[in-house]
């Protein structure tokens, strides 16, 4: 059932006793999870009633899969197994970056250039090892629930377009509700979204290395930055907002974004992460995001048999202080 005393976005705009659009103190002033608080009892109990056959599908690509990584400044994982004898395997990483390959994002992730971390959270706080706003809070408090998968590239390609991911084309809400609308879903409150675009699968399997790399500077298709999508998003009340896209949102933000700061739209201090709705959606409404999710097979499961629903399971390290981990997600249909 809807909370009709749940503010809308509308509301939280008109906000007067916090940066406005922010959902600061909705869930209480020392709130860590934002809209995990979605994922209730009732609606992980609901969820498991999703599951019918069993099936498993993984949504997350190899730690190693994006070489090289879209992101310049992560580097590629480095494997090293030992063993004491020759009857023994032991291992570490190096250069091991959480968010290199299917991740969620983490609050401590992105502030707001103007406001600060999500609920006014003290930067000095974060810390590694200190917990406050790390993604370990994510796994103490679980992410299971309803997984609703929206294919928003097959709903454009049986229209014969197809998306210019090089380019990095916005994908507007309207056309992710004509999708789901086409496939017969109901998107609901607590729903972990999930929204196929089929970038992955180009910068994974259409693109040569060399392809990868010419991508300089990155681009990279989805969801429009608006205040629209930013709405949309809220109102809907998802738990997760996940994507097989690079950052759910489309790369990089548009030079007319309504997320710049005053002194960005000046012309004056624009660096790479400008405009984003990252810097809206993460620290002024703690919405947990998932980026880089493998989400062909299970596009393929849910077009064989029309249930586009199940219940999802996601969990990411128990990393004190982490920034963002591997989702380690798995649909159970």
């Amino acid at each position: 059932m809807t909370d009709p005393t749940f503010p809308t976005y509308a509301q939280l705009l008109a906000r007067t006793d916090a940066p406005p659009g922010s959902a600061w103190g909705v869930w209480g002033a020392g709130d860590e999870i934002g809209t995990l608080n979605h994922l209730t009892p009732e609606r992980v109990r609901d969820a498991a009633a999703l599951v019918r056959t069993g099936e498993r599908i993984r949504l997350d690509h190899p730690l190693e899969a994006f070489d090289p990584p879209p992101a310049p400044a992560r580097k590629l994982l480095r494997h090293t197994m030992f063993g004491a004898n020759e009857h023994h395997r032991d291992e570490y990483l190096d250069g091991f970056y959480t968010q290199g390959s299917s991740q969620l994002d983490g609050l401590r992730h992105f502030a707001h250039p103007e406001h600060g971390f999500y609920n006014g959270t003290d930067p000095g706080r974060l810390q590694p090892g200190l917990p406050t706003l790390g993604v370990n809070r994510y796994s103490e408090h679980g992410v299971v629930g309803r997984g609703v998968l929206v294919d928003v590239d097959a709903h454009l390609r049986a229209r014969g377009h197809l998306i210019d991911h090089d380019a990095g084309e916005p994908i507007e809400v309207a056309t992710v509700v004509e999708a789901a609308a086409g496939q017969g879903v109901e998107l609901r409150p607590g729903d972990i979204l999930m929204v196929r675009t089929g970038w992955g699968h180009h910068y994974l399997h259409e693109l040569d290395p060399d392809g990868r790399r010419a991508l300089t500077p990155l681009r990279a298709s989805g969801l429009a930055a608006s205040r629209e999508t930013v709405e949309w998003l809220w109102d809907n009340r998802f738990a997760v907002v996940a994507s097989d896209t690079f950052a759910v949102e489309a790369w990089p933000a548009p030079q007319d974004s309504p997320f710049l700061t005053a002194a960005e739209r000046a012309g004056t201090g624009r660096i790479p992460h400008s405009g984003l709705m990252h810097r809206v959606l993460i620290p002024l409404l703690g919405m947990v995001l998932g980026e880089l999710w493998a989400l062909d097979e299970l596009a393929a499961a849910c077009a064989a048999d029309g249930r586009w629903d199940c219940m999802l399971v996601a969990t990411p390290l128990n990393l004190t202080g982490g920034v963002g981990s591997p989702s380690n997600a798995v649909a159970i249909r």
